[in-house]
């Protein structure tokens, strides 16, 4: 009984503790005080002022519950952890390299608009920090005086990983700047620094760096930017999170004339078994081998088979986590059980050590190796474990150590899933108890983590895989064998590299069946469907049903009810909201913005950027929206590049009629995008032949061309450059892709009438041209720097937003809506 009662009480404490840590994203404070601490802090006072007085007209209920202390003990638990989450909050310090970057290199202040980590921007010392409200640093280093080359000196902390964009990327504890003056001569003494930046180089620079090397890197320091667009990768948040709040586009790396220090060994180790691994095997197999193995965090995967592996519910095989260890543990278990416990524990230790220094410290893998050395302390005593009290137990340690893994999707993700194994895989079993017990296990392990991970899942990303279950139950002997065998290669490869790359030369084959697969599952139809991104009480409610299923067994048996009631708390808010929504949303890209129109379940897209544009901005913002397929898209000028970017948009949304026209060759705008070659019209019509493919309609677009949709209504003004004029129900927008001279803007402003919205790409208008069109709001897509624009707006009053500086801008009925505010 006492056993018990310190157990719950010990439980009570872990979860308040998880509680306390979740509630700081609640915004604001009272009394100088974290809201989240108040609200955690009340609720135990509540709780233990019930227990009083229900306690006192209920004697065995009094005698079974946990006492009032208990739960004002863990109100102050929970206060603990928002105060230790906001002083663990990473911060620059006085010398960070951060305080270096001069203004103009520098984008405009942000707050980060999600309920999570605040982001805000330090204007004295132009840093973007993670931190508690009202914190502050002064500045101790001083400011570049302008934009330019720099040397940045210090260790390299970090193993080496290729990028999307095929650069080498790590991070360098700097130590110190210099300045580059005129080429290669650095006339400015070096400025002591500290701060860890995040550096990319070209691939063929950084072919000697190692962890634990000093070097110096030459090129341009930037502040990592935030989400641009809904949806969007938050990349100042990511890097934040880390402490790191510069980067460094490196052009060149110069190395040490002295005797370079010894890699660290597991970097070695590790190094020793990607290289045998991939020896004799091409393509990805050889990468998704080691990446089988000792994560995706130790092995440059191949984005490709990322992408796939992601689209298709398989991404958990790329991560060294709890199935890996579960397989060390068995395999050595089975290897010494002849052994003394005490041997067993000592072995089973020591290869837990060394899987984690070897896969890297990772929340996943730190979470397993825990559980797997609890477990292996629980058979050396001879004593039983609870799974769920040591996985609670495990993530309070993991977040005691690091609070801000609470807001790490991938630690999220990992302990969900592996709750669904420990208390959803036993009731899914019974349900297919006349199944072979293989077959069964094969279908309630990925059931179970799917239907954990699922809410989170749509919160963060707001897309499900439908096949994703039965893909899983596919590949699963596929992803057992590949893991087991890889173990063996590696350890073969750490003593015989020969004998390892033989190895993983056999496993080719079920590798490359398992590449095949997931490729295939990306091609079936509606492999991923975007429901839109659910907010925090449909989270909650959706995990109530969950606990309620799993806590009552009585219920086990109407899961299917919970089941419909779970789509429904899902599939009704985002159909209402869908049948009733009314925006513009225009997203900054690299060249020219996106446009989005979603008029009452009509969604209209126009678009002219390239690959980059489509995978990093729009399909987020479509996923995010829940938008599956356009009922319009207009490209008005086609070029090689938007080209490739529309195949791939349409590939993933389809488009039911879309308009294009190719790029003219007098085209006068700015555009960076490649004019059509000679052989660009086949490109142009295969495109074309892509939308019939899908059951849409491709049409050519003309000047003049009108176009009707719903609510909205487009023209085509003029390709020289492009111009369209946009109805959207009561409001008119004028799209100036470029701005022509000052003759044709004449002619333009004859042809027009008065506008609500413009949007333009910030060059010289004549002010006769104003005049005619009498903006009342102005978007810029770039630099405002014409005066007598600036005047004109200002004059008039003009409401003026930028996207550079406010990211995506957004029109709704209760007016526009800046994603970044000033």
């Amino acid at each position: 009984m006492m056993a018990t009662t310190i157990a719950t009480n010990a439980a009570i404490f872990c979860l308040a503790y998880i509680l306390g840590l979740l509630l700081t994203s609640i915004p604001g404070d009272w009394a100088g005080m974290p809201l989240g601490a108040v609200v955690i802090l009340l609720g135990s006072i509540a709780v233990a002022g019930l227990i009083l007085s229900y306690g006192q007209k209920n004697r065995r209920f009094w005698r079974t519950a946990p006492r009032s202390w208990v739960w004002l003990t863990a109100g102050l638990v929970g206060l603990m952890a928002t105060l230790y989450l906001q002083v663990r909050l990473p911060q620059p310090s006085p010398t960070d390299i951060c305080h270096l970057i001069p203004t103009q290199a520098v984008a405009s202040s942000t707050t980060n608009p999600r309920p999570r980590i605040d982001l805000q921007t330090e204007e004295s010392v132009s840093c973007t920090v993670l931190r508690p409200e009202k914190s502050a640093a002064s500045t101790k280093v001083e400011k570049l005086t302008k934009a330019g080359p720099v040397q940045v000196t210090g260790k390299v902390v970090s193993a080496p990983r290729l990028t999307r964009s095929q650069r080498l990327q790590f991070q360098l504890a700097a130590t110190q700047v210099q300045p580059i003056q005129s080429g290669q001569n650095t006339q400015s003494p070096p400025q002591p620094v500290s701060g860890t930046v995040y550096v990319t180089v070209p691939a063929s620079a950084g072919e000697q760096i190692y962890p634990g090397l000093t070097l110096t890197v030459a090129g341009s320091l930037y502040r990592p930017k935030p989400a641009a667009t809904p949806g969007g990768f938050d990349f100042a948040q990511y890097l934040a999170q880390q402490g790191i709040f510069t980067g460094l586009h490196g052009t060149r790396v110069l190395y040490p004339a002295t005797a370079k220090p010894a890699p660290p060994l597991f970097w070695a180790m590790r190094q020793r078994i990607v290289q045998a691994q991939n020896f004799r095997v091409d393509g990805g197999e050889g990468a998704l081998i080691s990446a089988m193995v000792m994560g995706k965090s130790a092995v440059d995967v191949p984005y490709e088979i990322q992408d796939q592996f992601k689209q298709t519910g398989l991404a958990h095989a790329l991560a060294a986590s709890g199935a890996q260890v579960s397989l060390l543990l068995g395999v050595i278990l089975a290897l010494t059980r002849r052994f003394a416990s005490r041997m067993q524990f000592g072995l089973g230790a020591v290869t837990l050590l060394s899987y984690i220094g070897l896969t890297g410290i990772e929340a996943s893998v730190l979470r397993a190796g825990i559980m797997g050395g609890v477990t292996l302390l629980a058979l050396t005593i001879n004593r039983k474990v609870r799974p769920v009290g040591s996985l609670l137990l495990t993530a309070t340690v993991l977040l005691l150590v690091n609070p801000l893994w609470i807001w790490d999707l991938g630690f999220q993700l990992s302990f969900l899933a592996t709750l669904g194994l420990l208390v959803t895989v036993p009731i899914v079993s019974k349900w297919l108890d006349g199944l072979p017990i293989a077959f069964a296990s094969m279908v309630a392990v990925p059931l179970a983590a799917y239907v954990w991970t699922m809410p989170l899942m749509l919160f963060a990303f707001g897309v499900i895989s439908p096949y994703s279950i039965l893909i899983n139950v596919l590949v699963s002997p596929l992803i057992a064998l590949i893991s087991l065998g890889g173990m063996v290669s590696a350890v073969a490869a750490l003593l015989y590299p020969a004998a390892g790359s033989w190895l993983a030369w056999v496993l080719a084959f079920p590798a490359r069946l398992l590449i095949k697969i997931a490729e295939v599952g990306c091609q079936l139809p509606g492999n991923t469907f975007a429901v839109g991104t659910i907010n925090v009480l449909q989270v909650g409610l959706l995990y109530g049903l969950i606990l309620l299923i799993w806590q009552w067994q009585r219920l086990h048996r109407y899961w299917w009810l919970a089941g419909l009631v779970g789509v429904g708390l899902v599939a009704v808010p985002v159909g209402y909201t869908a049948a009733n929504l009314s925006q513009v949303t225009l997203l900054p890209t690299s060249d020219q913005p996106a446009l989005v129109i979603q008029d009452k379940g009509k969604i209209g897209l126009i678009h002219s950027g390239n690959l980059k544009d489509v995978q990093f901005s729009l399909l987020p913002f479509l996923q995010q929206q829940g938008i599956n397929q356009l009922d319009w898209a207009i490209a008005p000028s086609l070029t090689t590049d938007s080209i490739e970017a529309w195949q791939t948009l349409i590939q993933a949304k389809p488009v039911n009629i879309f308009y294009g026209s190719p790029s003219s060759s007098s085209n006068t705008s700015n555009s960076s995008h490649n004019t059509f070659t000679s052989g660009s019209t086949t490109t142009y019509t295969e495109l074309f032949e892509q939308v019939k493919s899908q059951q849409g309609v491709a049409l050519p677009l003309s000047i003049s061309h009108k176009i009707q949709a719903g609510g909205t209504r487009v023209e085509l003004i003029d390709t020289r450059p492009d111009i369209l004029r946009i109805q959207f129900h009561h409001q008119t927008w004028l799209w100036l892709k470029g701005v022509p001279n000052l003759k044709r803007q004449a002619d333009l402003g004859r042809r027009l009438s008065k506008i609500d919205v413009i949007a333009w790409s910030g060059n010289p208008l004549s002010p006769q041209l104003l005049e005619k069109l009498q903006p009342k709001t102005a978007i810029v897509f770039g630099d405002l720097t014409d005066p007598t624009t600036q005047q004109w707006l200002l004059q008039h009053r003009v409401t003026l937003h930028s996207l550079p500086q406010n990211g995506a801008i957004q029109s709704t009925p209760k007016g526009f809506v800046a994603m970044q505010k000033d």
